[in-house]
């Protein structure tokens, strides 16, 4: 499997296939509102202004499963994503990243790109995982990790 083969809704509910983003290297997010890590989004925003012209997408994926740190709609997380952190890149309809109820893409990720210590549970919000231009998973990034020490990783991608 790659990228392409997922669909997810956008976060206004319009489904949308994950084949629009063929071709470019994409990080993908599980991000939350009132979460500790949350200033990230201004990070992941500031990736995708750098970067989006070279071919970089910047999926986000609001996830509730984490001390219910995004307990909003659809419209209220993205309004403020937009209002404190001025998110345009695209976000998702809120998922489950973990469980039963996991999104395929994120059962998929998980299974590509273990994390610490081998396992596959995402441990946290603003886990980031990277996918290369040919829709593959490159590496998989912890919620300590911020966005602006990816940079490497993504100039690299891009280069390929």
């Amino acid at each position: 499997m790659i990228l392409a083969d997922f669909t997810a809704d956008a976060i206004d509910g319009t489904p949308r296939s994950l084949a629009a983003y063929s071709g470019s290297v994409v990080l993908v997010v599980n991000t939350a509102s009132a979460c500790g890590f949350t200033p990230q989004l201004g990070g992941l925003e500031e990736l995708w202004q750098t970067y989006r012209d070279r071919g970089l997408a910047v999926l986000g994926f609001p996830c509730n499963q984490f001390g219910g740190q995004d307990p909003g709609t659809e419209a209220q997380i993205s309004e403020f994503c937009s209002v404190n952190y001025g998110v345009t890149f695209p976000m998702f309809a809120k998922v489950d990243v973990n469980g039963p109820d996991a999104h395929p893409l994120f059962v998929w990720l998980r299974s590509e790109a273990r994390g610490a210590l081998g396992t596959s549970r995402i441990k946290w919000n603003f886990t980031k995982f990277l996918v290369g231009k040919d829709g593959t998973v490159r590496h998989r990034y912890g919620s300590t990790t911020t966005p602006s020490s990816i940079a490497a990783d993504i100039e690299a991608a891009l280069a390929e």
